[in-house]
Protein backbone atom coordinates (compact mmCIF):
# COMPACT_ATOMS: atom_id res chain seq x y z
CA UNK A 1 0.00 0.00 0.00
CA UNK A 2 1.14 3.41 -0.41
CA UNK A 3 3.66 4.96 1.75
CA UNK A 4 3.79 8.73 2.91
CA UNK A 5 2.36 10.44 -0.51
CA UNK A 6 5.31 12.76 -0.01
CA UNK A 7 8.12 10.44 -0.47
CA UNK A 8 8.12 10.87 -4.03
CA UNK A 9 8.99 14.65 -3.62
CA UNK A 10 11.82 13.78 -0.90
CA UNK A 11 13.31 11.19 -3.53
CA UNK A 12 13.38 14.05 -5.85
CA UNK A 13 14.86 16.02 -3.57
CA UNK A 14 17.83 13.71 -2.67
CA UNK A 15 18.31 13.07 -6.03
CA UNK A 16 19.02 16.89 -6.92
CA UNK A 17 21.13 17.30 -3.85
CA UNK A 18 23.31 14.35 -4.91
CA UNK A 19 23.43 15.95 -7.88
CA UNK A 20 24.87 19.29 -6.27
CA UNK A 21 27.29 17.25 -4.33
CA UNK A 22 29.00 15.24 -6.98
CA UNK A 23 29.64 19.24 -8.23
CA UNK A 24 31.00 20.37 -5.34
CA UNK A 25 33.49 16.98 -5.18
CA UNK A 26 34.49 17.04 -8.64
CA UNK A 27 35.89 21.02 -7.72
CA UNK A 28 37.63 19.68 -4.88
CA UNK A 29 35.57 21.89 -2.17
CA UNK A 30 33.96 21.63 0.92
CA UNK A 31 31.00 23.15 2.16
CA UNK A 32 32.25 25.76 3.91
CA UNK A 33 34.50 26.59 0.60
CA UNK A 34 31.50 26.62 -1.52
CA UNK A 35 29.52 28.89 0.89
CA UNK A 36 31.75 31.49 0.64
CA UNK A 37 32.40 31.48 -2.91
CA UNK A 38 28.32 31.64 -2.82
CA UNK A 39 28.12 34.23 -0.95
CA UNK A 40 25.56 32.75 1.55
CA UNK A 41 25.72 31.26 5.23
CA UNK A 42 27.05 27.74 5.49
CA UNK A 43 23.83 26.51 6.58
CA UNK A 44 22.20 27.52 3.63
CA UNK A 45 24.37 24.77 2.09
CA UNK A 46 23.81 22.30 4.65
CA UNK A 47 20.01 22.55 4.22
CA UNK A 48 20.17 22.09 0.12
CA UNK A 49 22.87 19.26 0.74
CA UNK A 50 20.63 17.63 3.00
CA UNK A 51 17.63 17.68 0.34
CA UNK A 52 16.06 20.04 3.09
CA UNK A 53 15.69 22.97 0.75
CA UNK A 54 14.92 23.19 -3.28
CA UNK A 55 17.89 25.76 -4.18
CA UNK A 56 16.49 28.68 -6.71
CA UNK A 57 17.92 29.23 -9.95
CA UNK A 58 19.96 32.14 -8.65
CA UNK A 59 21.22 29.60 -6.07
CA UNK A 60 22.00 27.17 -8.88
CA UNK A 61 23.55 29.94 -11.16
CA UNK A 62 25.88 30.61 -7.95
CA UNK A 63 26.68 26.78 -7.10
CA UNK A 64 27.38 26.31 -10.62
CA UNK A 65 29.73 28.86 -10.98
CA UNK A 66 31.23 28.18 -7.73
CA UNK A 67 32.40 24.76 -9.25
CA UNK A 68 32.69 25.50 -12.32
CA UNK A 69 30.21 23.74 -14.13
CA UNK A 70 28.19 26.65 -15.79
CA UNK A 71 26.91 24.42 -18.28
CA UNK A 72 25.25 22.08 -16.21
CA UNK A 73 23.18 24.76 -14.67
CA UNK A 74 20.14 25.35 -16.87
CA UNK A 75 19.48 21.59 -16.96
CA UNK A 76 19.88 22.06 -13.24
CA UNK A 77 17.90 24.74 -12.96
CA UNK A 78 14.78 22.13 -15.07
CA UNK A 79 15.24 19.68 -12.63
CA UNK A 80 14.77 21.84 -9.20
CA UNK A 81 11.71 23.29 -11.11
CA UNK A 82 10.46 19.73 -11.36
CA UNK A 83 10.97 19.11 -7.80
CA UNK A 84 9.26 22.02 -6.76
CA UNK A 85 6.40 21.13 -8.68
CA UNK A 86 5.72 17.70 -7.34
CA UNK A 87 5.01 19.46 -3.80
CA UNK A 88 2.54 22.28 -4.11
CA UNK A 89 1.71 24.24 -0.60
CA UNK A 90 -2.29 25.01 -1.44
CA UNK A 91 -1.26 28.57 0.31
CA UNK A 92 1.50 29.24 -2.27
CA UNK A 93 -1.39 27.94 -4.90
CA UNK A 94 -3.99 29.97 -3.69
CA UNK A 95 -1.77 33.13 -3.07
CA UNK A 96 -3.84 35.27 -5.70
CA UNK A 97 -7.14 33.12 -5.00
CA UNK A 98 -8.36 29.81 -6.16
CA UNK A 99 -9.96 30.29 -9.36
CA UNK A 100 -5.84 29.59 -11.34
CA UNK A 101 -5.59 26.12 -9.31
CA UNK A 102 -8.65 25.21 -10.65
CA UNK A 103 -7.93 26.28 -14.31
CA UNK A 104 -5.17 23.80 -13.75
CA UNK A 105 -7.17 21.35 -12.80
CA UNK A 106 -9.35 21.83 -15.90
CA UNK A 107 -6.49 21.43 -18.05
CA UNK A 108 -5.23 18.11 -15.98
CA UNK A 109 -8.93 16.50 -16.55
CA UNK A 110 -9.26 18.06 -20.17
CA UNK A 111 -5.91 15.98 -20.93
CA UNK A 112 -6.59 12.56 -19.18
CA UNK A 113 -9.02 9.91 -20.68
CA UNK A 114 -9.09 8.03 -17.43
CA UNK A 115 -9.77 9.76 -14.18
CA UNK A 116 -9.58 7.49 -11.16
CA UNK A 117 -10.53 9.14 -7.87
CA UNK A 118 -11.07 8.19 -4.33
CA UNK A 119 -12.22 10.57 -2.18
CA UNK A 120 -12.42 10.35 1.66
CA UNK A 121 -13.05 14.66 2.71
CA UNK A 122 -15.55 15.81 0.30
CA UNK A 123 -17.11 15.09 -2.94
CA UNK A 124 -15.28 15.94 -5.85
CA UNK A 125 -14.73 19.00 -8.22
CA UNK A 126 -16.48 17.91 -11.28
CA UNK A 127 -19.47 16.52 -9.62
CA UNK A 128 -20.07 19.82 -7.59
CA UNK A 129 -22.79 22.12 -7.34
CA UNK A 130 -22.60 25.45 -7.20
CA UNK A 131 -23.42 26.00 -3.91
CA UNK A 132 -21.56 22.24 -2.66
CA UNK A 133 -18.46 24.33 -4.14
CA UNK A 134 -19.00 27.61 -3.00
CA UNK A 135 -19.73 26.31 0.57
CA UNK A 136 -16.66 24.53 0.39
CA UNK A 137 -14.51 27.09 -1.07
CA UNK A 138 -15.44 29.93 1.61
CA UNK A 139 -14.15 27.48 4.21
CA UNK A 140 -10.89 26.69 2.78
CA UNK A 141 -10.21 30.56 1.85
CA UNK A 142 -10.75 30.88 5.40
CA UNK A 143 -8.97 28.56 6.43
CA UNK A 144 -5.69 29.28 4.54
CA UNK A 145 -6.27 33.15 4.74
CA UNK A 146 -5.63 33.26 0.80
CA UNK A 147 -7.45 36.24 -1.47
CA UNK A 148 -11.32 36.12 -1.74
CA UNK A 149 -12.25 34.82 -5.82
CA UNK A 150 -14.40 32.39 -4.79
CA UNK A 151 -17.30 33.63 -7.38
CA UNK A 152 -14.97 33.07 -10.33
CA UNK A 153 -13.28 30.32 -8.73
CA UNK A 154 -16.72 28.47 -8.58
CA UNK A 155 -16.86 29.19 -12.49
CA UNK A 156 -13.79 27.74 -13.05
CA UNK A 157 -14.46 24.64 -10.74
CA UNK A 158 -17.71 23.85 -12.37
CA UNK A 159 -16.31 24.03 -15.78
CA UNK A 160 -14.79 20.37 -15.39
CA UNK A 161 -18.18 19.39 -14.75
CA UNK A 162 -18.53 19.46 -18.96
CA UNK A 163 -16.29 16.50 -19.22
CA UNK A 164 -18.81 14.01 -17.91
CA UNK A 165 -20.77 15.00 -21.13
CA UNK A 166 -18.30 15.51 -24.11
CA UNK A 167 -15.20 13.84 -25.26
CA UNK A 168 -13.63 10.57 -24.72
CA UNK A 169 -13.77 10.71 -20.78
CA UNK A 170 -14.54 8.57 -18.17
CA UNK A 171 -14.43 9.11 -14.80
CA UNK A 172 -14.16 6.06 -12.00
CA UNK A 173 -15.08 7.27 -8.59
CA UNK A 174 -14.80 6.21 -5.45
CA UNK A 175 -16.47 7.98 -2.08
CA UNK A 176 -16.52 6.81 1.77
CA UNK A 177 -19.97 7.11 2.77
CA UNK A 178 -19.17 9.79 5.44
CA UNK A 179 -18.61 11.77 2.93
CA UNK A 180 -22.20 11.55 2.31
CA UNK A 181 -22.90 12.74 5.83
CA UNK A 182 -20.59 15.47 6.26
CA UNK A 183 -22.74 18.02 5.61
CA UNK A 184 -20.86 21.27 3.61
CA UNK A 185 -22.88 24.11 3.82
CA UNK A 186 -26.46 24.48 4.23
CA UNK A 187 -28.96 20.82 4.37
CA UNK A 188 -30.51 22.62 1.67
CA UNK A 189 -26.91 22.67 0.09
CA UNK A 190 -25.85 19.47 0.92
CA UNK A 191 -29.47 17.91 -0.54
CA UNK A 192 -28.82 19.31 -3.56
CA UNK A 193 -25.61 17.92 -3.58
CA UNK A 194 -26.31 14.59 -2.68
CA UNK A 195 -29.65 14.82 -5.49
CA UNK A 196 -26.68 15.90 -8.41
CA UNK A 197 -25.29 12.34 -7.40
CA UNK A 198 -28.00 10.58 -8.15
CA UNK A 199 -28.49 13.02 -11.32
CA UNK A 200 -24.47 12.06 -12.68
CA UNK A 201 -24.60 7.91 -11.62
CA UNK A 202 -26.12 6.94 -14.67
CA UNK A 203 -24.15 8.58 -17.25
CA UNK A 204 -21.99 6.56 -19.22
CA UNK A 205 -18.57 8.25 -18.55
CA UNK A 206 -19.27 7.78 -14.78
CA UNK A 207 -18.67 5.01 -12.52
CA UNK A 208 -19.94 5.91 -8.86
CA UNK A 209 -19.01 3.49 -5.77
CA UNK A 210 -19.32 4.23 -2.09
CA UNK A 211 -17.51 2.78 0.69
CA UNK A 212 -20.42 1.63 3.42
CA UNK A 213 -19.33 2.58 6.98
CA UNK A 214 -19.80 -0.32 7.86
CA UNK A 215 -17.78 -2.39 5.46
CA UNK A 216 -15.00 -4.43 6.72
CA UNK A 217 -11.81 -2.47 5.81
CA UNK A 218 -9.15 -4.15 3.78
CA UNK A 219 -7.59 -0.88 2.80
CA UNK A 220 -7.43 1.67 5.56
CA UNK A 221 -9.17 5.31 4.96
CA UNK A 222 -6.60 7.17 2.61
CA UNK A 223 -6.10 11.01 1.86
CA UNK A 224 -7.92 11.64 -1.44
CA UNK A 225 -6.20 10.73 -4.76
CA UNK A 226 -6.63 10.90 -8.15
CA UNK A 227 -5.24 9.21 -11.18
CA UNK A 228 -4.96 10.42 -14.60
CA UNK A 229 -4.25 7.17 -17.00
CA UNK A 230 -1.85 5.77 -14.74
CA UNK A 231 0.86 8.62 -15.52
CA UNK A 232 0.15 10.53 -12.73
CA UNK A 233 -1.67 10.98 -9.16
CA UNK A 234 -2.64 13.54 -7.43
CA UNK A 235 -2.85 13.46 -3.63
CA UNK A 236 -4.51 15.57 -1.36
CA UNK A 237 -3.21 16.72 2.37
CA UNK A 238 -4.62 19.38 4.68
CA UNK A 239 -1.31 21.53 3.34
CA UNK A 240 -0.08 20.24 -0.18
CA UNK A 241 -0.81 19.11 -3.50
CA UNK A 242 1.78 16.16 -4.33
CA UNK A 243 2.47 15.25 -7.82
CA UNK A 244 3.57 11.31 -8.02
CA UNK A 245 4.75 10.42 -10.94
CA UNK A 246 7.06 7.20 -10.11
CA UNK A 247 5.90 4.33 -11.65
CA UNK A 248 6.44 2.65 -8.54
CA UNK A 249 4.37 4.44 -5.96
CA UNK A 250 1.89 5.03 -8.70
CA UNK A 251 1.26 1.23 -9.01
CA UNK A 252 0.91 1.12 -4.97
CA UNK A 253 -1.93 3.65 -5.56
CA UNK A 254 -3.56 1.18 -8.58
CA UNK A 255 -3.68 -1.41 -6.05
CA UNK A 256 -4.94 0.71 -2.90
CA UNK A 257 -7.54 1.21 -5.39
CA UNK A 258 -8.25 -1.99 -6.41
CA UNK A 259 -8.45 -3.07 -3.41
CA UNK A 260 -10.99 0.02 -2.53
CA UNK A 261 -12.67 -0.83 -5.31
CA UNK A 262 -13.21 -4.09 -3.81
CA UNK A 263 -14.82 -2.47 -0.46
CA UNK A 264 -17.33 -0.41 -2.81
CA UNK A 265 -21.11 -0.77 -3.40
CA UNK A 266 -22.83 0.40 -6.88
CA UNK A 267 -25.82 0.71 -8.58
CA UNK A 268 -29.05 0.83 -6.26
CA UNK A 269 -26.86 -0.45 -3.32
CA UNK A 270 -24.84 2.86 -3.84
CA UNK A 271 -28.31 4.72 -4.88
CA UNK A 272 -29.64 3.63 -1.44
CA UNK A 273 -26.93 5.32 0.71
CA UNK A 274 -27.43 8.27 -0.97
CA UNK A 275 -31.03 8.48 -0.35
CA UNK A 276 -30.31 7.80 3.16
CA UNK A 277 -27.79 10.42 3.43
CA UNK A 278 -30.37 12.66 2.12
CA UNK A 279 -33.30 11.55 4.15
CA UNK A 280 -30.40 12.07 7.27
CA UNK A 281 -31.33 16.11 6.35
CA UNK A 282 -34.43 16.38 7.11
Amino acid sequence: MPASPSSSAQAAREALASRLAHLVKDARLNGRELSARCGWHPAKTSRILSAKAVPSDDDIRAWCTACGAQDQAADLIATARAVESMYLEWRRQHRDGMRRAQQDVFARNAAARVCRAYVSNVIPGFFQTAPYAEALMRSITGFQGTPDDIPEAVIARLARSRFLYEGNHRFVVLIEEWVLRSRIGTAETMAGQLAHLLTVMPLPSVSLGIIPLTTPRTVWPLEAFYLYDDQHTVIETLTAGINVRQPREIADYTRAFTGLSAMAVHGDTARALIHSAIDALE
